[in-house]
């Protein structure tokens, strides 16, 4: 008689076996879940480790369009579901679906309070009284006077009411290094985010690291918070007050009451995801920009021309240069700073696309992790003419009608779309407008003459550029 224990053992290896050539992977073969007359959704088999490299949304734009699976591809990373949309049909059910309304939380994520906050915050009325705040408050036109400063000075002035300088040489080294860590461990590949065992060991150490940043993020944004509340009691005598519309946002959570109030774990929370994501994309843009306009001198002369008429006209509204909105555009397209894993959304339900090829309808189960790949998008042939060119001039031409908003083109769609598109998208323009506006205006901006300037990339939080820009800012006559 056969060992029940090597049958059993026998068993598994041949459902792993199984499994591992299952269509999607593992995690996918791990699936109940189904829909009748819903067809398979196609994906490679295995684990994939495409995150765990340098540029995920790379491979997983070629693996799509190997597989011919641009709409829709399944794939497992350790035992997490993914499905990625490379094309915006499919990315507009994804994004403006009621089913993925919920992001996914990485163990970084939830360990420095981010699940409190705007960008991780489960869907209902906790995360929409958070967002009404933000748009109301912290990203309104009142505070673009702020612009000129530079991009954490401008975070930390707009919603705490005071600047870098007056922080202290300590403190702002102290929030300098808090923000590039806090990058960093979100930024990072941990494979206990998708196998169990391995987020129990804390392999990376992330959970332990993110830890000690979450205790000194609470000393430091509680430090600003009491000192604000004992400005508004020397004021208002202890009685609260209003916010007379000169306070910052600090000011605004402190004067909340009733339901609307929230607890101080809360505010720290809000407060620190705004310092947070506040500095990231609009340096990361520039200097990709920058980039650009140093290796196309015709595109930076034509831009700088642009600016130079405005300014003798004595127009100094940014909004007013059409061909430099152009070239921001065109920088958006080719270089978005969340190509792919700031795009995630969690299904709550099992969820029904119906843009697909063939016109059957595809099951996204629910706990599936759901990722728009915008780098594919913004580099499809079929979207775009000469995707690999960069060529400003089309957002005046065949692509006139693509605008940045959060709208329903999501042939470029930097910010997002749908709920969870972010609420600060029109300050970020506005402010990278007229920072590139004077740059443009008071420099030329030439490659160093070590070999010119390295392109590459890497996603971390953001799509940087893998090497720091090196480049001669030569004073304009």
């Amino acid at each position: 008689m056969a060992n029940p224990l090597h049958a059993c053992l026998l068993l598994a290896l041949l459902f792993l076996a199984l499994a591992f050539f299952h269509p999607g992977g593992v995690a996918w073969a791990l699936s109940s879940s189904g829909g009748h007359g819903a067809a398979a959704i196609p994906g490679p088999p295995g684990v994939l480790l495409a995150f765990a490299g340098p540029n995920p949304h790379r491979t997983l734009a070629r693996l799509a369009a190997s597989r011919g699976a641009t709409r829709l591809m399944a794939f497992s990373v350790g035992l997490t579901r993914f499905v990625v949309a490379s094309h915006p049909d499919t990315a507009r059910e994804i994004l403006a679906g009621a089913a993925f309304a919920d992001r996914p939380v990485k163990e970084a994520a939830a360990e420095l309070m981010f699940r409190r906050a705007i960008g991780f915050a489960p869907n209902g009325e906790y995360w929409r009284r958070l967002r009404r705040l933000a748009s109301a408050h912290a990203f309104g036109p009142r505070r673009r006077r702020l612009l000129q400063l530079a991009s954490l000075d401008n975070v930390m002035a707009s919603v705490f009411g005071v600047g870098l300088g007056e922080l202290g040489e300590g403190a702002v080294s102290e929030l300098e290094e808090m923000v590039k860590q806090g990058y960093e461990l979100l930024g990072t590949f941990n494979w206990g985010d998708h196998v169990p065992l391995l987020r129990l060991l804390d392999v990376h150490g992330v959970r332990r690291r993110s830890r000690a940043l979450a205790s000194r993020v609470r000393v430091f944004v509680s430090k600003i918070i009491e000192e604000h509340k004992r400005r508004r009691d020397a004021k208002y005598g202890g009685g609260g007050g209003d916010d007379d519309g000169d306070g910052d946002f600090v000011d605004v959570l402190l004067g909340l009451e009733g339901e609307e109030r929230l607890e101080e774990e809360d505010m720290v929370a809000v407060l620190w995801e705004m310092i947070f994501r506040g500095t990231d994309t609009v340096a990361i843009l520039l200097e990709w920009v920058l980039a650009r306009m140093a290796l196309h001198p015709d595109i930076q002369s034509k831009a700088q021309a642009e600016i130079d008429a405005a300014a003798a006209a004595a127009n100094g509204d940014a909004a007013g240069l059409p061909y430099l909105h152009c070239v921001v555009k065109e920088c958006l397209r080719m270089h978005p700073p969340g190509p792919l894993l700031s795009w995630a959304r969690l299904a709550t339900r099992d969820a029904h696309l119906d843009h697909l090829d063939g016109g059957r309808a595809m099951v996204v189960p629910a706990g599936t992790t759901a990722v728009v790949n915008m780098w594919a998008i913004a580099r499809d042939g079929g979207l775009w003419r000469d995707p690999g060119v960069f060529r400003p001039e089309r957002f005046l031409d065949e692509a006139a009608d693509v605008g940045v908003g959060a709208g329903c083109d999501l042939r470029l769609a930097p910010f997002g779309a749908g709920r969870r598109a972010c609420p600060g998208r029109a300050l970020a323009m506005a402010t990278i407008h007229l920072w590139l506006a004077q740059l443009l205006r008071s420099f030329r901006w030439v490659p160093s003459g070590d070999g010119g300037v390295d392109m590459s990339e890497r996603l971390n939080m953001s799509l940087e550029m893998e090497k720091p820009l090196i480049c001669l800012a030569l004073p304009r006559t």
